[in-house]
């Protein structure tokens, strides 16, 4: 299926690995046109060179930590200024260390509420006026499973996440009949490198090697593995075409069935 992203400007998050460069190497592959962030600069510009290869009618590294608020501004220049503007908008960052709400504290809330949150909503609100303009845009946010139902050692992000989820419902029924759409893709178990890490945070706590309880996790999800980024990025950019233009304010699971609910 031809997508019909040639030539649409793309600013993707997190994208030097894992989930985020999953959704740029589809993008990629569809002929857009990429801004790809992370933190360090040689990688990223080993990224842009590969993405150009897969189909990128072009593609560029800029770093950026979604920690800077000045950081965030910044690259959302960049990206205008590289790409003559900004169609989608991929919101992606790390996740935040595992913990029991019993064990959270308010540095760390304080800590990660700007790379959650604020920080998030500051690029897509300075990026949303030309999307607002050109009466078209796509905003998809890559969150978690524990938007939907709350994970066992991951209260920190459980707690933020939600705040997220309040405000892409909010503004995609603002912004609907101007066709931005804002979705998020909830991720369950996809061997990226904070699934490894999470499992072996699960795997310390419990005195346990982490490949037992990697086999556990693998065991409870109903496609009986834990899924591929390759089976995550295609579905983000389907969310950036128009034949998602009807996709709006949703949370899309992929997570080989985890979750019991509907």
């Amino acid at each position: 299926m031809d997508l019909g992203l040639k030539g649409k400007r793309a600013l993707v998050m997190g994208a030097s690995k894992g989930l985020g460069r999953a959704i740029a190497d589809s993008l990629a592959a569809e002929g857009a046109a990429l801004v790809v962030s992370g933190r360090d600069q040689a990688k990223l510009d080993a990224v842009a060179g590969e993405l150009k290869a897969a189909g990128a009618s072009a593609a560029f590294g800029v770093p950026a930590d979604v920690g800077s608020a000045a950081d965030m501004d910044r690259l959302a220049d960049e990206a205008v200024r590289l790409l003559g503007g900004v169609d989608i908008l991929v919101l992606n960052h790390g996740g935040p260390p595992p913990g029991s709400a019993l064990e959270i504290t308010e540095a760390q809330l304080a800590e990660w509420f700007p790379k959650i949150v604020l920080h998030p909503i500051r690029i897509a609100t300075r990026l949303l006026p030309a999307m607002r303009a050109q009466k078209w845009g796509r905003i998809i946010t890559v969150g978690s499973t524990g938007m939907v139902q709350p994970i066992p050692n991951l209260a920190i992000s459980n707690i933020l996440r939600a705040a997220i989820v309040g405000w892409n419902k909010s503004l995609s029924a603002e912004v609907a009949k101007e066709n931005i759409t804002c979705n998020i893709l909830a991720p369950g178990a996809i061997l990226t490198d904070r699934q490894k890490e999470t499992q072996g945070a699960i795997a310390a706590k419990r005195g346990i090697p982490v490949e037992a309880v990697m086999e556990e996790r693998a065991a409870s999800i109903p496609a009986g593995r834990i899924g591929r980024a390759e089976e995550f990025g295609p579905l983000g950019a389907f969310l950036a075409s128009d034949h998602a233009a009807y996709i709006t304010g949703s949370i899309l699971r992929v997570d080989g069935g985890i979750m019991r609910g509907f």
